[in-house]
């Protein structure tokens, strides 16, 4: 396999994932992609913004890439954690439209560098690392994203899967689901005595 192919290919499950990540909102009303679903606040609308600003950080200011892109969660005086939820006057437009330029930005440089191209990723103590490397680590990083929006559209409607029409999940209806459900919960009971 050579670079193109490689690159291709690396770029192809990054796109995967990001879909993915994208496609949990799909449906749901502006509380449903904002209601936080864990004790943490994890929410979908929050996971898509937290994702934009991974791919501005690791394909921008890690290359020397700069970009017009605002990231106020960056501030001093901006909040713990801003950067996962969407504050009252951040539409879920504003919000796909970060994560469209932000996409844009990685593509460029993805497009524009060689995979040995070297950068430094400061909040890593400034290692050098290559294209390469953080091409896998955003794609991780999206795809563990994605297994949270995942989890937390379940919890919202019960929607599951990995992609429209590929839900890569047994067919079951709701009561073979609830019959499966019992099976494992029966199991974790008896394995710990209970």
């Amino acid at each position: 396999m050579d670079e193109r192919e490689l690159k291709d290919d690396l770029h192809g499950y990054l796109e995967g994932a990001r879909a993915a990540l994208l496609w949990k909102l799909e449906g749901l009303g502006e509380y449903d992609v904002r209601r936080p679903l864990t004790p943490t606040g994890t929410n979908l609308l929050g996971l898509v913004k937290h994702n934009a600003g991974t791919h501005l950080g690791y394909f921008g200011d890690v290359f020397g890439r700069p970009h017009d892109v605002p990231l106020p969660w960056l501030a001093g005086d901006a909040e713990p954690d801003a950067d996962m939820w969407a504050a009252a006057d951040e539409s879920r437009e504003d919000i796909l439209e970060l994560h469209r330029r932000a996409r844009e930005v990685a593509d460029a440089t993805i497009g524009e560098l060689p995979l040995d191209a070297v950068g430094r990723v400061p909040w890593w103590g400034d290692g050098a690392v290559t294209l390469h490397h953080i091409l896998v680590h955003v794609t991780a990083d999206t795809q563990r994203h994605a297994g949270h929006a995942d989890i937390v559209r379940e919890l919202i409607d019960g929607s599951a899967g990995l992609l429209p029409g590929h839900g890569n999940l047994p067919a079951g209806d709701a009561a073979w689901w609830a019959e499966h459900r019992a099976r494992v919960e029966a199991a974790a009971r008896l394995a710990t005595g209970g």
